[in-house]
């Protein structure tokens, strides 16, 4: 392996150690918030029809997210995501 090569593959190297200590990229659990929107208590709507969201009223922000749809990966621990399916039928509640 020539020095340029060495050179370049240690260049890589480098960029992607400091690519996995981004700060703005959160934990799997920043301070305890991964339950932050309420999405725990919540559980019980999946495998509901998503027509059940139609009658319920949510204190906090939610975000109805179905299959094709675009989403902005913004960090907003307090979100409630609503993953609807294919068939229109409620596949995950959580946070984020």
């Amino acid at each position: 392996m020539g020095t340029r090569t060495l050179r370049a593959a240690l260049a890589l190297a480098a960029a992607l150690a400091v690519t996995g200590c981004r700060p703005d990229i959160p934990d799997a659990d920043p301070a305890g918030m991964a339950d932050a929107c309420g999405a725990a208590d919540l559980q019980h709507l999946v495998g509901q029809p998503a027509s059940v969201l139609e009658t319920m009223k949510f204190s906090q922000p939610v975000r109805i997210l179905r299959p094709g749809m675009a989403v902005i990966m913004d960090y907003r621990p307090d979100r409630l995501n609503i993953e609807i399916d294919a068939q229109e039928v409620i596949a995950r509640v959580h946070c984020v």
